[in-house]
């Protein structure tokens, strides 16, 4: 969710009781402001929470010219001192997802290791076993969870002739009836059901709006949770995979935003809850 817009935004979303006590608030107001100073970002949103046992993360995303190319995460502990992650690799990402268990511990440093399996091949103690730091697996965690779950309305960003992807000025927002439908909310990531669609379906494509997957696309279905909040003036979705993720939307208005707050696991019982 947009730093300009936080205190009036994190009240939209906490309806799951889920949100930042007043103190880390105040600090964020500030801090915000800098960080998009000191990194030259266009502007910056606060991204959300991973609770860890030890220390929690509080996580920022800049973004630049390009609002889908363009982007950084950074990290804190206490709202005020930023890290930069790392860029994610396909590397990381499998060595993440092959290495990495279990709830974060809140050490950027701490080492998650395993076992490689042999093949009947001798291999040197110190190769025989992969090593993931947690400040790795945060940037691959943060990375999965845009790509899965973040969220914006259809037509709050554009994309010119050349590629570029930027919020669209002229965005008023969704009316009431078009917030009830998931067709009208897509994925801030790049398409991956575009390549797949026929001429026909291409042909009802606006290729300035539509070059994200929409969330009726989803498989399985049911992955999102849609309902109207603060008494039926706010559209709020909830994302059933990854627990702790939550989208606003002010209908008739371009207020949009998400934030996920949670341990940053993916929910792997979602076959059992549809």
């Amino acid at each position: 969710m947009d730093s300009d817009w936080l205190n009036y935004s994190l009240d939209l979303v906490s309806g799951n009781g889920c949100t930042l006590s007043v103190e880390q608030r105040v600090v964020l107001q500030t801090s915000l402001v800098i960080l998009k100073k000191n990194y030259n970002f266009h502007r910056v949103l606060l991204w959300g929470k991973i609770v860890g046992l030890k220390e929690d993360y509080f996580i920022a995303q800049g973004r630049g010219e390009d609002e889908m190319k363009d982007k950084k995460n950074l990290y804190s502990f206490n709202c005020l001192d930023w890290f930069l992650l790392p860029s994610v690799t396909d590397s990381m990402i499998e060595e993440v997802s092959t290495t990495a268990k279990g709830h974060f511990i809140g050490d950027p440093s701490y080492l998650y290791e395993r076992q490689k399996q042999g093949e009947g091949v001798e291999v040197p103690e110190q190769e025989a076993t992969a090593k993931v730091t947690e400040e790795n697996r945060l940037a691959v965690t943060v990375h999965r969870i845009d790509e899965e779950a973040s969220v914006v309305p259809r037509g709050a960003f554009i994309r010119s002739p050349h590629g570029l992807v930027q919020m669209n000025r002229s965005f008023c927002g969704l009316s009431r009836s078009e917030a009830g439908k998931l067709d009208n909310f897509l994925h801030f990531s790049v398409s991956k059901n575009l390549k797949r669609k026929s001429y026909q379906e291409m042909a009802d494509l606006n290729p300035a709006f539509d070059f994200m997957d929409p969330l009726s696309e989803d498989i399985p279905k049911g992955l999102w949770n849609l309902q109207f909040e603060c008494a039926s003036k706010v559209c709020v979705m909830r994302s059933r995979l990854w627990l702790g993720l939550t989208f606003y939307h002010l209908p008739m208005t371009p207020q949009h935003g998400y934030i996920y707050i949670g341990d940053g696991t993916k929910n792997l019982d979602i076959p059992f809850m549809l």
